[in-house]
């Protein structure tokens, strides 16, 4: 099939939507399989719930593990990266004297889950400065592997940046880690759909990525991948009936964190549709267009501001983080796009760097890149 068009989206046709990364966005054949997931619970809710969730849900989740390249058993499927991230934090058990190494580029709630645990168990949350620009490789890994010691338990890494919108190197860290005994942890909430992925292949222990994000599911899917040796010690956030299970699967991994009582599992189930219209619509081409025009863009914007790249072209997906000038108020920036040009795009900090995120998805054209340059001409 040929790429897809705003048609193949619910989007609001007089919004230039530029913020596909916060939340997506929904085809309307995936919503339509939402819907009617949801109506398929209510017509039975007992039999549905009680007889084929089980199923439904290995299906599901054996189509989003072949897609990001590892086994089934080893993947089970979250709300959000946040809610995998704090089982996982939770089940570390950290005491006085441990350390989780992370870099100044983590997302925030990432962060304020860290320092909240690591101030309740007397651990330290060691944040490392890598300044921008950002240009090689090595400086980048060596800057992060130099805070590491004998005291680290925990190595957290983001392969791709929410407020910077960097695609970073962590294959070699997460091996140093474990030829260190170091557990490795990484987030890769905009990683599945907006770069190519083998989970497996990056050598971390544990994995998590968004699929309501580029993959374009319905909001509240995403999944944790966990390295066999890495799940024998997770504890769920719900204890509910996989718990000392009655009928155990083959994996505990899935019995203890899978069913967490009454709740809507349509987005989970619905994940395989999503994958299925972006795989059939040419994802490579949709990947290599949004790239382009995420260039494009950058490079129109900093000829408009007179300022420079924070990375090189490699570094950046389908989503770019362009500098703005240190007087712009972000927040009247942000509301004027919106009420004056119909332009929902975020800014972003990373430290006192102010910055416009644009995400080029599968519906945006280069007439979206060129209507938020004309409207920063105006605005600036």
């Amino acid at each position: 099939m040929p790429t897809p068009t705003r048609d193949d989206f619910l989007l609001d046709p007089d919004l230039i939507f530029l913020n596909h990364g916060s939340f997506g966005a929904v085809p309307r054949v995936v919503q339509e399989e939402y819907e009617r997931l949801q109506r398929a619970m209510e017509r039975s809710p007992v039999a549905w719930l009680q007889r084929q969730a089980t199923q439904l849900l290995a299906a599901a989740r054996a189509r989003v593990a072949a897609f990001v390249g590892a086994e089934a058993d080893d993947i089970v499927l979250f709300p959000n990266p946040t809610t995998a991230v704090n089982m996982v934090a939770r089940s570390l058990r950290l005491v006085p004297g441990d350390e989780v190494v992370a870099s100044d580029h983590e997302y925030g709630a990432m962060n304020r889950t860290w320092r909240r645990l690591c101030q309740e168990s007397g651990a330290t949350y060691k944040r490392v400065h890598v300044p921008l620009p950002l240009t090689t490789t090595d400086d980048y890994i060596e800057r992060v592997w130099s805070e590491v010691g004998p005291r680290t338990k925990v190595l957290f890494l983001d392969r791709l940046t929410s407020s910077t919108s960097l695609i970073l190197p962590v294959d070699e860290l997460c091996q140093r880690a474990r030829a260190a005994g170091i557990i490795s942890i990484v987030d890769g909430a905009h990683v599945p759909g907006h770069i190519p992925l083998d989970v497996p292949a990056i050598g971390c222990d544990l994995f998590t990525g968004a699929i309501h994000k580029w993959l374009c599911a319905p909001k509240g899917c995403s999944l944790l991948f966990a390295r066999d040796t890495a799940q024998e010690w997770l504890q769920p956030l719900v204890t509910s009936w996989g718990w000392e299970s009655d009928s155990p699967s083959r994996s505990q991994f899935i019995d203890y964190h899978e069913w967490q009582g009454t709740r809507d599992l349509s987005a989970f189930l619905a994940a395989p549709a999503a994958i299925e219209f972006c795989v059939s619509h040419d994802l490579p081409a949709v990947q290599a267009e949004g790239h382009r025009l995420a260039l494009l863009t950058r490079e129109r914007v900093n000829e408009l501001t007179g300022l420079s790249s924070i990375c090189p072209d490699s570094w950046v997906g389908q989503m770019v983080s362009i500098r703005l000038p240190e007087h712009v108020n972000p927040i009247r920036l942000k509301d004027r796009l919106f009420d004056d040009f119909r332009i929902e795009v975020p800014l972003t900090f990373w430290g006192d760097a102010r910055f416009i995120r644009v995400s080029f998805a599968a519906y945006n054209t280069e007439a979206d890149s060129a209507a938020v340059i004309a409207a920063l001409r105006s605005l600036l």
